[in-house]
């Protein structure tokens, strides 16, 4: 491999690891890579050959013990002669010790098997636009109140949020939820945070993600209010098997499911409150 060369990931570079991305099909976030690059400036991988881009990874560090891998592409036309292998083993190298996760392609997840990654569960993305409650609402609750994520103090979300993520991770979820063109909306009950739902604009349907909730009728309600700042109301959720009412609810709503990847850990899944998880926030970053 003369002329291959690992670099960390520029500017530039994030913006092709998304156009890579978008073009496998994956429909990243528009300004995602803004929120990626505070969670781990180290974590972006690039593999050159004589100067130019032909593969990437992330490999992020999440406090003293889990990380997650993701963006793992090599440009088709120099696929099969090692340089995505290379990469592989960079961005695992630099989680060594570490529980790792990620969220593999159908295609890849034997590879991933003999790496060590072991399934926990299934994400199924969902798309479409959410069908309206019974009596033409959001079928909220009367008791929860959902309001602009930004009207609460970020320490409560961000202690939100670690009941379904194996490590704090305040940068990230910091601009994760206040980068322009975003929505972020929590379901409050009695000062509790008893939902919450981030919407972003993308090439294709807006994605919703994290969308966490205390109740089926929260989740959904969360999606038909979110729906309302996606152009012509078209989202698409992750949506995890291990919480079966996360699956009804995206059917009940009308969305249909267009793609699938396998929650991969190289040890037991951490343990998180996955009741509560209606659809993860990333697939790239966990």
């Amino acid at each position: 491999m003369t002329g291959f060369e690992i670099t960390g990931a520029s500017a530039a570079d994030m913006e092709l690891l998304r156009t890579w991305a978008d073009m496998e099909g994956w429909n990243p976030g528009d300004s995602d890579r803004f929120a990626f690059a505070v969670a781990d400036p180290d974590g972006f991988l690039v593999g050159r050959r004589d100067g130019e881009p032909v593969a990437c990874i992330s490999a992020v560090r999440y406090g003293a013990g889990f990380g997650f891998i993701g963006f793992y592409i090599a440009r088709p036309d120099v696929r099969g002669q090692g340089y995505g292998l290379r990469l592989w083993q960079a961005g695992t190298d630099r989680l060594q010790g570490r529980l790792v996760g990620l969220d593999g392609v159908v295609e890849q997840q034997d590879n991933y098997r003999k790496s060590g990654f072991r399934s926990a569960w299934t994400n199924t993305r969902h798309e479409g636009v959410p069908q309206p409650g019974a009596d033409g609402s959001d079928g909220a609750d009367g008791a929860v109140e959902i309001v602009d994520a930004a009207s609460l103090p970020f320490a409560q979300l961000a202690a939100y949020d670690r009941r379904f993520f194996p490590e704090a991770r305040d940068a990230f979820l910091s601009a994760w939820t206040a980068l322009p063109g975003r929505t972020a909306l929590a379901a409050v009950q009695g000062g509790r945070i008893e939902g919450l739902g981030v919407i972003r604009p993308c090439s294709g349907a807006s994605r919703i993600g994290p969308l966490y909730a205390a109740a089926p009728e929260v989740a959904a309600a969360l999606v038909r209010r979110l729906a309302g700042h996606a152009p012509g109301g078209e989202v698409a959720v992750d949506v995890p098997d291990v919480n079966p009412a996360a699956t009804a609810v995206a059917a009940g709503l009308g969305l249909a499911p267009v793609f699938e990847t396998a929650r991969m850990y190289t040890g037991p899944a951490p343990e998180v409150e996955v009741a509560g998880m209606y659809g993860v926030t990333s697939l790239e970053l966990g």
